[in-house]
Protein backbone atom coordinates (compact mmCIF):
# COMPACT_ATOMS: atom_id res chain seq x y z
CA UNK A 1 0.00 0.00 0.00
CA UNK A 2 2.74 2.43 0.80
CA UNK A 3 4.71 1.55 -2.27
CA UNK A 4 1.39 2.61 -4.23
CA UNK A 5 0.93 5.91 -2.68
CA UNK A 6 4.87 6.79 -3.62
CA UNK A 7 3.98 5.63 -6.61
CA UNK A 8 0.76 8.11 -7.20
CA UNK A 9 2.70 11.00 -5.57
CA UNK A 10 5.41 10.62 -7.95
CA UNK A 11 3.07 10.91 -10.68
CA UNK A 12 1.65 13.55 -9.60
CA UNK A 13 4.78 15.41 -9.47
CA UNK A 14 5.70 14.66 -12.81
CA UNK A 15 1.72 16.27 -13.46
CA UNK A 16 3.61 19.43 -11.61
CA UNK A 17 6.80 19.21 -13.25
CA UNK A 18 8.33 18.73 -9.28
CA UNK A 19 11.59 16.75 -8.91
CA UNK A 20 10.83 16.24 -5.00
CA UNK A 21 7.87 16.77 -2.66
CA UNK A 22 8.71 17.06 1.40
CA UNK A 23 6.48 15.80 3.74
CA UNK A 24 6.99 16.79 7.64
CA UNK A 25 5.02 15.72 10.56
CA UNK A 26 3.79 19.41 10.93
CA UNK A 27 -0.12 21.09 11.06
CA UNK A 28 -0.30 24.62 9.66
CA UNK A 29 0.67 25.80 13.05
CA UNK A 30 3.93 24.01 13.34
CA UNK A 31 2.87 21.39 16.73
CA UNK A 32 4.79 18.54 17.48
CA UNK A 33 1.65 16.82 17.77
CA UNK A 34 -1.50 17.32 15.11
CA UNK A 35 -4.87 16.39 14.53
CA UNK A 36 -5.26 12.87 12.32
CA UNK A 37 -6.09 15.38 9.44
CA UNK A 38 -2.49 16.67 9.46
CA UNK A 39 -0.82 13.37 9.39
CA UNK A 40 -0.03 13.17 6.18
CA UNK A 41 3.55 11.80 6.59
CA UNK A 42 2.34 9.15 8.33
CA UNK A 43 -0.12 8.46 5.59
CA UNK A 44 2.76 8.24 3.16
CA UNK A 45 4.97 6.33 4.97
CA UNK A 46 3.36 4.51 7.40
CA UNK A 47 5.67 5.51 10.59
CA UNK A 48 3.86 6.36 13.06
CA UNK A 49 6.45 8.71 15.01
CA UNK A 50 5.59 12.04 16.39
CA UNK A 51 9.03 13.87 14.69
CA UNK A 52 10.08 13.07 11.14
CA UNK A 53 10.26 13.65 7.23
CA UNK A 54 9.66 12.47 4.41
CA UNK A 55 11.26 13.33 1.48
CA UNK A 56 10.15 11.87 -2.08
CA UNK A 57 12.37 12.07 -5.22
CA UNK A 58 11.57 10.89 -8.69
CA UNK A 59 13.59 8.17 -7.86
CA UNK A 60 14.45 8.11 -4.51
CA UNK A 61 13.00 8.37 -1.07
CA UNK A 62 13.68 9.04 2.46
CA UNK A 63 12.89 9.56 6.31
CA UNK A 64 14.81 11.93 8.53
CA UNK A 65 13.70 11.07 12.32
CA UNK A 66 15.53 11.00 15.60
CA UNK A 67 16.88 8.69 18.29
CA UNK A 68 13.71 8.08 19.79
CA UNK A 69 12.24 6.30 16.82
CA UNK A 70 15.21 4.30 14.72
CA UNK A 71 14.11 1.05 16.26
CA UNK A 72 10.50 1.59 15.28
CA UNK A 73 10.93 3.46 12.23
CA UNK A 74 13.05 0.22 11.33
CA UNK A 75 10.15 -1.97 11.83
CA UNK A 76 7.66 0.44 10.04
CA UNK A 77 9.45 1.15 6.90
CA UNK A 78 10.14 -2.21 5.98
CA UNK A 79 9.95 -3.00 2.26
CA UNK A 80 8.23 0.08 1.78
CA UNK A 81 10.94 1.10 -0.40
CA UNK A 82 11.42 4.07 1.97
CA UNK A 83 15.21 4.65 3.22
CA UNK A 84 15.82 5.60 7.08
CA UNK A 85 17.99 8.30 7.53
CA UNK A 86 19.23 8.66 11.25
CA UNK A 87 19.55 12.20 11.89
CA UNK A 88 21.49 12.30 15.24
CA UNK A 89 23.95 9.96 13.67
CA UNK A 90 27.14 11.79 12.73
CA UNK A 91 27.84 12.36 8.45
CA UNK A 92 24.12 12.17 8.36
CA UNK A 93 23.06 15.11 6.14
CA UNK A 94 19.95 17.24 6.70
CA UNK A 95 17.07 16.43 3.92
CA UNK A 96 17.87 19.62 2.39
CA UNK A 97 21.17 19.32 2.23
CA UNK A 98 20.51 15.88 0.83
CA UNK A 99 18.48 17.58 -1.93
CA UNK A 100 21.02 19.84 -2.76
CA UNK A 101 23.39 17.37 -3.29
CA UNK A 102 21.40 14.07 -5.29
CA UNK A 103 18.90 16.78 -7.42
CA UNK A 104 20.28 18.35 -10.77
CA UNK A 105 20.82 22.12 -11.28
CA UNK A 106 17.77 24.05 -11.37
CA UNK A 107 15.09 21.65 -9.98
CA UNK A 108 11.84 22.01 -8.29
CA UNK A 109 11.35 20.99 -4.59
CA UNK A 110 6.87 20.62 -3.91
CA UNK A 111 5.86 21.09 -0.26
CA UNK A 112 2.85 22.35 1.32
CA UNK A 113 3.55 25.81 2.65
CA UNK A 114 0.88 25.47 5.25
CA UNK A 115 3.21 22.82 6.83
CA UNK A 116 6.77 24.06 7.03
CA UNK A 117 7.81 26.83 8.54
CA UNK A 118 9.10 30.38 7.56
CA UNK A 119 12.68 28.96 9.22
CA UNK A 120 12.61 25.89 7.44
CA UNK A 121 12.14 27.14 4.57
CA UNK A 122 15.03 29.65 4.59
CA UNK A 123 17.11 27.12 5.70
CA UNK A 124 15.88 25.04 2.42
CA UNK A 125 16.74 28.31 -0.05
CA UNK A 126 20.09 28.78 1.72
CA UNK A 127 21.21 24.68 1.29
CA UNK A 128 20.06 24.29 -2.19
CA UNK A 129 20.89 27.98 -3.68
CA UNK A 130 24.21 26.92 -5.09
CA UNK A 131 22.02 24.94 -7.65
CA UNK A 132 19.43 27.24 -7.94
CA UNK A 133 16.79 25.05 -7.24
CA UNK A 134 13.15 26.46 -7.26
CA UNK A 135 10.77 26.17 -4.18
CA UNK A 136 6.95 25.35 -5.24
CA UNK A 137 4.79 25.81 -1.76
CA UNK A 138 1.48 26.18 -3.13
CA UNK A 139 0.11 22.52 -3.60
CA UNK A 140 -1.28 20.24 -1.01
CA UNK A 141 -0.29 16.65 -3.07
CA UNK A 142 -1.38 14.55 -0.12
CA UNK A 143 -4.42 16.17 0.14
CA UNK A 144 -5.40 15.22 -3.11
CA UNK A 145 -4.51 11.66 -2.82
CA UNK A 146 -5.74 10.80 0.64
CA UNK A 147 -9.30 10.39 -0.15
CA UNK A 148 -10.39 9.16 2.62
CA UNK A 149 -9.02 12.14 4.56
CA UNK A 150 -10.21 12.63 8.34
CA UNK A 151 -12.40 16.02 8.16
CA UNK A 152 -11.11 19.33 10.44
CA UNK A 153 -12.20 19.26 13.90
CA UNK A 154 -15.17 21.98 14.38
CA UNK A 155 -15.07 20.76 18.33
CA UNK A 156 -15.95 24.11 20.63
CA UNK A 157 -13.58 26.26 22.33
CA UNK A 158 -14.08 26.37 26.26
CA UNK A 159 -13.02 29.08 29.41
CA UNK A 160 -9.99 27.75 31.27
CA UNK A 161 -11.01 29.96 34.55
CA UNK A 162 -8.32 31.91 35.91
CA UNK A 163 -8.47 30.08 39.30
CA UNK A 164 -6.58 27.59 37.54
CA UNK A 165 -4.72 29.86 35.15
CA UNK A 166 -3.70 32.51 37.97
CA UNK A 167 -3.51 35.27 35.77
CA UNK A 168 -6.55 36.72 33.63
CA UNK A 169 -6.00 37.03 29.79
CA UNK A 170 -6.27 40.98 30.13
CA UNK A 171 -2.86 40.55 32.10
CA UNK A 172 -1.12 38.25 29.69
CA UNK A 173 -1.77 40.61 27.16
CA UNK A 174 0.01 43.18 29.06
CA UNK A 175 2.75 41.73 29.41
CA UNK A 176 3.06 41.09 26.05
CA UNK A 177 2.66 44.50 24.82
CA UNK A 178 5.15 45.09 27.19
CA UNK A 179 7.70 42.58 25.19
CA UNK A 180 6.49 44.47 21.79
CA UNK A 181 7.44 47.58 23.07
CA UNK A 182 11.05 46.65 24.00
CA UNK A 183 11.20 45.23 20.11
CA UNK A 184 9.41 48.24 19.01
CA UNK A 185 7.22 46.32 17.07
CA UNK A 186 3.86 47.31 16.07
CA UNK A 187 2.50 44.06 15.24
CA UNK A 188 2.87 40.71 16.82
CA UNK A 189 0.91 37.59 14.77
CA UNK A 190 1.08 34.43 16.94
CA UNK A 191 0.06 30.67 15.32
CA UNK A 192 1.71 28.69 18.18
CA UNK A 193 -2.08 26.74 19.44
CA UNK A 194 -0.34 26.34 22.98
CA UNK A 195 1.19 29.83 22.96
CA UNK A 196 -2.91 30.72 21.79
CA UNK A 197 -4.61 28.98 24.89
CA UNK A 198 -2.14 30.13 27.59
CA UNK A 199 -2.45 33.71 26.29
CA UNK A 200 -6.26 34.31 26.53
CA UNK A 201 -7.52 31.13 28.75
CA UNK A 202 -9.23 29.08 26.35
CA UNK A 203 -8.79 25.21 25.86
CA UNK A 204 -10.33 23.17 23.01
CA UNK A 205 -10.02 19.25 22.04
CA UNK A 206 -8.95 19.78 18.53
CA UNK A 207 -5.58 17.80 19.04
CA UNK A 208 -5.72 14.33 20.44
CA UNK A 209 -4.13 14.89 24.59
CA UNK A 210 -3.28 18.50 23.80
CA UNK A 211 -6.19 20.97 25.01
CA UNK A 212 -5.69 23.60 22.54
CA UNK A 213 -7.76 24.89 19.76
CA UNK A 214 -7.29 26.04 16.40
CA UNK A 215 -6.84 29.92 15.55
CA UNK A 216 -4.54 32.70 14.78
CA UNK A 217 -4.12 35.54 16.84
CA UNK A 218 -2.80 39.56 15.67
CA UNK A 219 -2.01 42.10 18.32
CA UNK A 220 -1.23 45.36 18.08
CA UNK A 221 -0.51 47.63 20.82
CA UNK A 222 -4.56 48.91 21.40
CA UNK A 223 -6.13 45.67 19.66
CA UNK A 224 -6.11 41.58 20.12
CA UNK A 225 -7.75 39.40 17.04
CA UNK A 226 -8.98 35.99 17.25
CA UNK A 227 -9.07 33.92 13.75
CA UNK A 228 -11.13 31.39 14.52
CA UNK A 229 -13.84 29.13 13.01
CA UNK A 230 -16.99 30.66 14.53
CA UNK A 231 -18.71 27.11 14.73
CA UNK A 232 -16.01 26.61 17.18
CA UNK A 233 -17.55 29.33 19.52
CA UNK A 234 -20.08 29.08 21.90
CA UNK A 235 -21.96 32.43 22.48
CA UNK A 236 -20.93 32.36 25.86
CA UNK A 237 -17.07 32.18 25.37
CA UNK A 238 -17.31 34.88 22.46
CA UNK A 239 -18.83 36.99 25.11
CA UNK A 240 -16.18 36.45 27.33
CA UNK A 241 -13.87 37.27 24.79
CA UNK A 242 -15.37 40.00 23.41
CA UNK A 243 -15.74 41.93 27.00
CA UNK A 244 -12.02 41.72 27.77
CA UNK A 245 -11.24 43.50 24.39
CA UNK A 246 -10.59 40.00 21.68
CA UNK A 247 -12.23 40.99 18.41
CA UNK A 248 -13.23 37.13 16.87
CA UNK A 249 -12.74 36.95 13.44
CA UNK A 250 -12.96 34.16 10.84
CA UNK A 251 -10.19 31.98 10.06
CA UNK A 252 -9.87 31.91 6.60
CA UNK A 253 -9.56 35.95 7.61
CA UNK A 254 -6.31 35.43 8.52
CA UNK A 255 -4.36 35.86 5.27
CA UNK A 256 -6.46 38.72 3.96
CA UNK A 257 -5.89 40.65 7.58
CA UNK A 258 -2.11 40.21 6.78
CA UNK A 259 -2.19 41.35 2.94
CA UNK A 260 -3.70 44.56 4.22
CA UNK A 261 -0.79 45.59 6.73
CA UNK A 262 0.59 49.04 6.59
CA UNK A 263 3.61 49.27 4.85
CA UNK A 264 5.25 51.00 7.92
CA UNK A 265 4.44 48.18 9.69
CA UNK A 266 6.42 45.85 12.05
CA UNK A 267 5.80 42.62 13.10
CA UNK A 268 7.24 40.65 15.32
CA UNK A 269 6.52 36.63 14.79
CA UNK A 270 8.07 33.60 15.57
CA UNK A 271 10.06 32.24 12.33
CA UNK A 272 9.97 28.53 13.56
CA UNK A 273 6.02 28.48 14.68
CA UNK A 274 4.53 30.87 11.34
CA UNK A 275 3.85 28.92 8.00
CA UNK A 276 5.55 30.17 5.24
CA UNK A 277 2.05 30.03 3.47
CA UNK A 278 0.76 33.35 6.44
CA UNK A 279 4.58 34.91 6.06
CA UNK A 280 3.79 34.89 2.17
CA UNK A 281 0.60 36.80 2.59
CA UNK A 282 2.66 39.84 4.72
CA UNK A 283 3.13 42.56 2.31
CA UNK A 284 7.15 42.79 1.32
CA UNK A 285 7.84 46.24 2.51
CA UNK A 286 6.70 45.07 6.26
CA UNK A 287 9.78 44.87 8.87
CA UNK A 288 10.08 41.47 10.14
CA UNK A 289 11.64 41.00 13.46
CA UNK A 290 12.17 36.87 13.70
CA UNK A 291 12.55 35.47 17.30
CA UNK A 292 11.21 32.86 19.83
CA UNK A 293 7.33 33.67 20.76
CA UNK A 294 7.32 35.94 23.79
CA UNK A 295 4.49 34.13 24.95
CA UNK A 296 6.30 31.04 24.78
CA UNK A 297 8.90 32.69 27.80
CA UNK A 298 6.24 34.19 29.55
CA UNK A 299 3.92 30.66 30.23
CA UNK A 300 7.10 28.66 30.49
CA UNK A 301 7.69 30.50 33.71
CA UNK A 302 4.56 29.54 35.91
CA UNK A 303 3.32 31.57 38.26
CA UNK A 304 2.80 30.80 41.81
CA UNK A 305 -0.85 29.81 41.64
CA UNK A 306 -0.01 27.43 38.60
CA UNK A 307 2.93 25.81 40.79
CA UNK A 308 0.43 25.21 43.42
CA UNK A 309 -2.53 23.70 41.07
CA UNK A 310 0.64 21.27 39.78
CA UNK A 311 1.30 20.31 43.04
CA UNK A 312 -2.54 19.57 43.66
CA UNK A 313 -2.60 17.64 40.74
CA UNK A 314 0.52 15.49 40.71
CA UNK A 315 -1.10 14.31 44.32
CA UNK A 316 -4.46 12.71 42.37
CA UNK A 317 -2.18 11.83 39.51
CA UNK A 318 0.27 9.90 41.88
CA UNK A 319 -2.60 8.24 43.77
CA UNK A 320 -3.44 6.72 40.36
CA UNK A 321 -0.43 5.61 39.54
CA UNK A 322 0.26 3.74 43.06
CA UNK A 323 -3.30 1.97 42.49
CA UNK A 324 -2.16 1.27 39.32
CA UNK A 325 1.19 -0.68 39.95
CA UNK A 326 -0.38 -2.52 43.15
CA UNK A 327 -3.08 -3.89 40.56
CA UNK A 328 -0.56 -4.80 38.28
CA UNK A 329 2.06 -6.52 40.72
CA UNK A 330 -0.86 -9.02 42.27
CA UNK A 331 -2.72 -9.45 39.24
CA UNK A 332 0.06 -9.94 36.42
CA UNK A 333 1.27 -13.47 37.64
CA UNK A 334 -2.83 -14.41 36.20
CA UNK A 335 -1.42 -14.48 32.89
CA UNK A 336 -4.26 -12.42 31.64
CA UNK A 337 -2.85 -8.87 31.25
CA UNK A 338 -1.50 -7.50 27.97
CA UNK A 339 0.29 -3.81 27.50
CA UNK A 340 -2.90 -2.17 26.33
CA UNK A 341 -4.79 -4.00 29.24
CA UNK A 342 -2.66 -2.48 31.46
CA UNK A 343 -2.59 0.80 29.73
CA UNK A 344 -6.94 0.81 29.53
CA UNK A 345 -6.46 0.04 33.52
CA UNK A 346 -3.93 3.07 34.25
CA UNK A 347 -6.51 5.63 32.31
CA UNK A 348 -9.40 4.21 34.63
CA UNK A 349 -7.79 4.86 37.65
CA UNK A 350 -6.63 8.41 36.40
CA UNK A 351 -10.44 8.62 35.33
CA UNK A 352 -11.49 8.31 39.30
CA UNK A 353 -9.47 11.75 39.84
CA UNK A 354 -11.09 15.02 40.00
CA UNK A 355 -10.20 17.00 37.33
CA UNK A 356 -9.15 14.68 34.98
CA UNK A 357 -9.50 15.54 31.30
CA UNK A 358 -7.84 13.13 29.07
CA UNK A 359 -4.31 11.89 28.72
CA UNK A 360 -1.64 13.88 28.25
CA UNK A 361 -0.44 11.53 25.51
CA UNK A 362 -0.66 8.14 24.26
CA UNK A 363 0.54 6.03 27.00
CA UNK A 364 3.40 3.41 26.33
CA UNK A 365 3.10 0.14 27.79
CA UNK A 366 6.20 -1.77 27.13
CA UNK A 367 7.03 -5.01 28.12
CA UNK A 368 10.98 -6.22 27.95
CA UNK A 369 12.42 -6.02 24.45
CA UNK A 370 9.54 -3.18 23.35
CA UNK A 371 10.33 -0.55 25.63
CA UNK A 372 13.36 -0.25 23.98
CA UNK A 373 11.42 1.41 21.66
CA UNK A 374 11.57 4.90 23.24
CA UNK A 375 7.76 5.93 22.14
CA UNK A 376 6.48 2.56 21.61
CA UNK A 377 2.64 2.33 21.10
CA UNK A 378 1.05 -1.30 22.06
CA UNK A 379 -1.34 -2.40 19.20
CA UNK A 380 -3.42 -5.39 19.36
CA UNK A 381 -1.80 -7.39 16.67
CA UNK A 382 1.88 -7.14 18.33
CA UNK A 383 1.11 -6.72 21.76
CA UNK A 384 2.93 -8.77 24.55
CA UNK A 385 0.80 -10.35 27.42
CA UNK A 386 2.60 -9.80 30.65
CA UNK A 387 4.42 -12.00 32.64
CA UNK A 388 5.81 -12.51 36.42
CA UNK A 389 9.63 -11.72 35.35
CA UNK A 390 11.23 -8.90 33.35
CA UNK A 391 10.97 -5.16 32.94
CA UNK A 392 7.54 -3.22 32.39
CA UNK A 393 7.90 0.44 31.48
CA UNK A 394 5.15 2.66 31.33
CA UNK A 395 5.35 6.29 30.33
CA UNK A 396 1.94 8.10 30.97
CA UNK A 397 0.66 11.63 32.08
CA UNK A 398 -2.96 13.36 32.63
CA UNK A 399 -4.40 16.26 31.57
CA UNK A 400 -6.07 18.36 34.50
CA UNK A 401 -7.64 21.40 34.76
CA UNK A 402 -4.98 21.91 37.09
CA UNK A 403 -1.65 20.83 35.42
CA UNK A 404 -0.54 18.20 33.20
CA UNK A 405 1.32 15.56 34.30
CA UNK A 406 4.37 12.96 32.62
CA UNK A 407 5.84 10.28 35.00
CA UNK A 408 7.51 7.07 34.00
CA UNK A 409 7.73 4.13 35.56
CA UNK A 410 9.84 1.12 34.99
CA UNK A 411 8.48 -1.85 37.32
CA UNK A 412 9.86 -5.32 38.05
CA UNK A 413 6.74 -7.59 37.41
CA UNK A 414 9.34 -11.00 39.19
CA UNK A 415 12.78 -12.14 38.83
CA UNK A 416 14.91 -9.83 37.05
CA UNK A 417 18.60 -10.33 35.35
CA UNK A 418 21.76 -9.36 36.68
CA UNK A 419 21.90 -6.85 33.73
CA UNK A 420 18.39 -5.57 33.56
CA UNK A 421 18.73 -4.75 37.80
CA UNK A 422 22.70 -3.24 36.84
CA UNK A 423 21.31 -1.00 34.14
CA UNK A 424 17.67 -0.14 36.18
CA UNK A 425 20.56 1.25 39.01
CA UNK A 426 22.38 3.10 36.52
CA UNK A 427 19.56 5.14 35.34
CA UNK A 428 18.13 5.55 38.51
CA UNK A 429 21.71 7.00 39.48
CA UNK A 430 21.80 9.80 36.86
CA UNK A 431 18.46 10.58 37.74
CA UNK A 432 19.02 10.96 41.05
CA UNK A 433 22.29 13.38 40.59
CA UNK A 434 19.92 15.87 38.52
CA UNK A 435 16.97 15.46 41.00
CA UNK A 436 19.35 16.32 43.84
CA UNK A 437 21.83 19.27 41.50
CA UNK A 438 22.48 23.07 42.87
CA UNK A 439 23.34 24.81 40.31
CA UNK A 440 24.57 28.90 39.78
CA UNK A 441 21.76 31.21 38.07
CA UNK A 442 22.96 31.19 34.01
CA UNK A 443 23.19 27.21 33.77
CA UNK A 444 20.75 26.04 31.16
CA UNK A 445 19.77 22.45 30.22
CA UNK A 446 22.60 22.24 28.45
CA UNK A 447 24.91 22.84 31.89
CA UNK A 448 22.99 19.79 33.06
CA UNK A 449 22.38 16.59 31.13
CA UNK A 450 25.52 15.58 31.24
CA UNK A 451 24.73 14.68 35.08
CA UNK A 452 22.08 12.27 34.05
CA UNK A 453 24.08 10.43 31.69
CA UNK A 454 27.26 10.15 33.41
CA UNK A 455 26.78 6.86 35.12
CA UNK A 456 25.51 5.53 31.64
CA UNK A 457 28.34 6.77 29.78
CA UNK A 458 30.80 5.49 32.39
CA UNK A 459 29.79 1.79 31.26
CA UNK A 460 29.78 3.18 27.12
CA UNK A 461 25.86 3.51 26.99
CA UNK A 462 24.00 6.54 26.12
CA UNK A 463 20.42 7.65 25.09
CA UNK A 464 19.64 9.29 21.83
CA UNK A 465 17.16 11.64 23.02
CA UNK A 466 17.31 14.34 25.95
CA UNK A 467 16.96 14.30 29.66
CA UNK A 468 14.02 16.11 29.86
CA UNK A 469 11.46 18.48 28.76
CA UNK A 470 9.62 21.71 29.75
CA UNK A 471 5.93 20.85 30.91
CA UNK A 472 3.09 23.07 30.20
CA UNK A 473 0.01 23.83 32.41
CA UNK A 474 -3.36 22.16 31.48
CA UNK A 475 -1.33 22.37 27.87
CA UNK A 476 1.18 20.17 26.00
CA UNK A 477 2.99 17.64 28.06
CA UNK A 478 6.60 18.78 25.75
CA UNK A 479 6.35 22.66 25.99
CA UNK A 480 9.50 25.10 25.40
CA UNK A 481 11.55 27.03 25.24
CA UNK A 482 13.73 24.70 28.02
CA UNK A 483 14.94 21.66 28.46
CA UNK A 484 17.62 19.07 29.44
CA UNK A 485 19.40 18.06 26.53
CA UNK A 486 23.17 19.42 25.29
CA UNK A 487 21.89 21.71 22.83
CA UNK A 488 19.75 23.68 24.76
CA UNK A 489 21.07 26.98 26.09
CA UNK A 490 18.04 28.89 27.68
CA UNK A 491 18.49 29.78 31.09
CA UNK A 492 16.83 27.82 33.87
CA UNK A 493 14.63 30.64 35.69
CA UNK A 494 12.65 29.98 38.69
CA UNK A 495 9.28 28.35 37.99
CA UNK A 496 10.26 26.73 35.25
CA UNK A 497 8.73 23.08 35.07
CA UNK A 498 11.01 20.12 33.68
CA UNK A 499 11.09 16.59 33.24
CA UNK A 500 14.26 14.21 34.34
CA UNK A 501 14.07 11.13 32.28
CA UNK A 502 17.11 9.39 31.77
CA UNK A 503 17.19 5.77 30.17
CA UNK A 504 18.63 3.00 28.99
CA UNK A 505 17.43 1.03 25.21
CA UNK A 506 18.63 -2.02 23.74
CA UNK A 507 17.21 -3.49 20.86
CA UNK A 508 15.71 -6.78 21.35
CA UNK A 509 16.35 -6.41 25.17
CA UNK A 510 15.34 -4.08 27.35
CA UNK A 511 13.76 -0.12 27.91
CA UNK A 512 14.72 1.26 31.23
CA UNK A 513 13.28 4.78 32.06
CA UNK A 514 12.67 6.70 35.33
CA UNK A 515 10.67 10.36 35.09
CA UNK A 516 9.81 13.22 37.66
CA UNK A 517 8.87 16.23 36.79
CA UNK A 518 10.99 18.80 38.55
CA UNK A 519 10.50 23.01 39.65
CA UNK A 520 13.17 25.39 39.10
CA UNK A 521 13.24 26.76 42.37
CA UNK A 522 15.73 29.11 44.51
CA UNK A 523 18.03 27.99 46.97
CA UNK A 524 20.86 30.00 48.53
CA UNK A 525 22.47 33.62 47.37
CA UNK A 526 26.14 34.40 48.25
CA UNK A 527 28.47 36.23 47.26
CA UNK A 528 29.07 34.13 44.49
CA UNK A 529 25.68 34.55 43.23
CA UNK A 530 21.83 32.67 43.71
CA UNK A 531 22.10 29.28 43.77
CA UNK A 532 19.17 27.48 41.93
CA UNK A 533 17.58 23.62 42.56
CA UNK A 534 14.80 21.41 41.48
CA UNK A 535 11.71 20.79 43.68
CA UNK A 536 10.34 17.42 42.93
CA UNK A 537 6.79 17.89 42.31
CA UNK A 538 5.72 14.00 40.63
CA UNK A 539 5.16 10.96 43.67
CA UNK A 540 5.21 7.99 43.07
CA UNK A 541 7.84 5.14 44.66
CA UNK A 542 10.36 3.79 42.24
CA UNK A 543 10.64 -0.16 42.21
CA UNK A 544 13.40 -1.28 44.30
CA UNK A 545 13.17 -4.24 43.59
CA UNK A 546 15.05 -3.85 40.24
CA UNK A 547 17.61 -1.84 42.37
CA UNK A 548 21.36 -2.92 42.24
CA UNK A 549 21.55 -2.01 45.65
CA UNK A 550 25.14 -2.06 46.76
CA UNK A 551 26.18 -0.15 43.61
CA UNK A 552 24.27 3.07 45.05
CA UNK A 553 26.28 5.14 46.99
CA UNK A 554 25.10 6.39 50.33
CA UNK A 555 24.80 9.99 49.39
CA UNK A 556 22.24 7.99 46.58
CA UNK A 557 20.21 6.12 49.17
CA UNK A 558 19.90 9.11 51.23
CA UNK A 559 18.53 10.73 48.50
CA UNK A 560 16.15 7.61 47.72
CA UNK A 561 14.71 7.13 51.28
CA UNK A 562 14.14 10.77 51.69
CA UNK A 563 12.36 10.97 47.90
CA UNK A 564 10.09 7.57 49.26
CA UNK A 565 9.40 9.19 52.66
CA UNK A 566 7.92 12.23 51.10
CA UNK A 567 6.11 10.04 48.45
CA UNK A 568 4.26 8.05 51.87
CA UNK A 569 3.57 11.02 53.28
CA UNK A 570 2.06 12.88 50.98
CA UNK A 571 -0.02 10.03 49.28
CA UNK A 572 -0.98 7.94 52.33
CA UNK A 573 -3.69 10.22 53.44
CA UNK A 574 -5.90 9.56 50.07
CA UNK A 575 -5.58 5.89 50.21
CA UNK A 576 -7.45 3.01 51.93
CA UNK A 577 -5.55 0.94 54.35
CA UNK A 578 -4.62 -1.80 52.28
CA UNK A 579 -3.13 0.82 49.78
CA UNK A 580 -1.41 2.59 52.48
CA UNK A 581 0.15 -1.13 53.96
CA UNK A 582 1.53 -1.51 50.02
CA UNK A 583 2.50 1.76 49.82
CA UNK A 584 4.22 1.76 53.07
CA UNK A 585 6.25 -1.60 51.94
CA UNK A 586 7.24 -0.57 48.47
CA UNK A 587 8.43 3.12 50.27
CA UNK A 588 10.89 1.11 52.37
CA UNK A 589 14.25 2.23 53.76
CA UNK A 590 17.58 0.83 51.41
Amino acid sequence: MIKERVAQLRELMKEHQLDAYIIPSFDAHQGEYVADYWKSREWISGFTGSAGTVVITLDDAGLWTDGRYYIQAEKQLAGSGIRLFRMADPEVPFYTEWLADVLKEQATIGFDGRVFSTQLVERMKKDTAAKQMKIHAKDDLIGQLWHDRPAVSDAPAYIHDVKYAGKSRTEKLAEVRVEMKKHQATHYLVASLDDIAWLLNIRGTDVPNNPVVTANVLITDTNCTIFIDSKKLRQDVKEVLEADGIEVKEYEETTATLEKLPTDAVMLYDDQRINYALDEAIPTAVKRIAKTDVTTTLKAIKNDVEIENFKACELRDGVAMVRFIKWLKEEVASGNITEIAAEQKLEDFRREQADFVEPSFDTIAAYKENAAMMHYKAEEATQKTLEAQGLFLVDSGGQYYDGTTDITRTIALGALTDEEKHHFTLVLQGFIALSKVKFLHGSTGGNLDVLARQPIWAEGIDYKCGTGHGVGFFLNVHEGPQSIRNSNHVVLEKGMILTNEPGIYLEGKHGIRTENMLVVVEAEKTEFGQFMAFDTITYCPIDVDAIEVELLTQAEKQWLNAYHEEVYAKLSPYLNEEERAWLKHETRAI
